[in-house]
């Protein structure tokens, strides 16, 4: 079942390109942890998000995992590969159940060219990661760790956050070293990181949960 309130790609569609994605479609569910999509895989397949959270991670040269981010309901993941062929250059793993629409990469290549307004969204989605690539890659190299921290969890509150009194709960669960690994420091630093802000009481965090008490001074320390 797809809310009609759904977000992000899918809540762009008009109501003929859904229902001729659903045609297209099977609905796939995954537990927590399952792999969705593999990295390197060649890609054979193209999944939207109904509900649920996944992260989008790679492999580094020296064994870590680097979180590229995260996805939500209403999300496309696996676009790439079903684009340009080639294999894929991340993992998708979900964090919590979910349940995706699964769309041959065929399908999915003849589903956009039949539907041009799926063709600019698509557009649009490809321009939205790209900058965002561009504004964490310019971040990495002058922003300390403290102000990466920062960053991810302003992001965080904003696509996950729920308000609790005066604070924000951030409603995905995420343990401190993925939180590392989409920040690109080591653990170590960014459980340093949290440790300060905790006791300049910006945040209070707990097991894979963290909430948010000073946006502004979080917004202030990653600029």
């Amino acid at each position: 079942m797809i809310a009609p309130e759904m977000q992000g790609f899918l809540g762009q569609l008009a109501p003929e390109e859904l229902d001729d994605l659903r045609g297209r479609s099977r609905l796939q569910r995954f537990q927590p942890g399952a792999l969705l999509l593999a990295e390197r895989q060649v890609g054979d397949r193209v999944m939207v998000l109904v509900e649920g959270r996944v992260k989008v991670t790679c492999v580094t040269s020296d064994g870590r995992e680097a979180v590229l981010g995260f996805r939500g309901p209403g999300d496309l993941v696996g676009e790439l590969a079903a684009i340009d062929g080639r294999p894929r250059s991340g993992a998708v793993a979900a964090v919590e159940p979910v349940q995706a629409l699964t769309i041959p990469d065929a399908e999915f290549r003849a589903w956009v060219l039949q539907h041009p307004g799926v063709a600019m969204h698509l557009m649009r989605l490809l321009t939205e990661r790209l900058r965002d690539a561009d504004r964490k890659r310019i971040e990495f190299a002058a922003a300390d760790t403290v102000g990466r921290v920062a960053s991810r969890l302003i992001e965080l509150s904003e696509r996950f956050g729920e308000p609790e009194g005066g604070a924000i709960g951030i409603t995905l669960p995420l343990t401190q070293e993925e939180l590392a690994g989409w920040c690109g420091a080591s653990r170590e630093a960014t459980v340093k990181a949290l440790q300060t802000m905790r006791g300049l009481g910006w945040i209070d965090t707990g097991r894979r949960r963290f909430v948010v008490h000073d946006m502004d001074a979080l917004r202030a320390r990653a600029a």
